[in-house]
């Protein structure tokens, strides 16, 4: 999992992983709390490199979270977006 781009962003950022062997792979936004305010992918990939944006028009400024599992790797990475 690679560091989102730009960061700190406005209104949107793309995040960019790899994973070596097909398994479900889940990236979602949440907040501050824990809470989970958008999912960008839910599914099923082959082993390769993927991208994903986020359009955070409509949210609020501040800090939030991505939370990101293939198999049985999982890492959140903190990302901060400006008004």
């Amino acid at each position: 999992l690679n560091r989102n781009w730009p960061n700190p962003f406005n209104p949107s950022t793309t995040f960019q992983f790899s994973i070596p062997q097909s398994s479900h792979v889940a990236l979602e936004i949440v907040n501050t709390l824990g809470q989970s305010v958008t999912t960008l992918i839910s599914e099923r990939l082959n082993p390769g490199v993927y991208s994903a944006t986020w359009n955070a028009a409509g949210f609020a400024s501040g800090i939030y979270y991505y939370r990101f599992h293939a198999g049985q790797f999982m890492q959140t990475k903190k990302l901060n977006l400006l008004r």
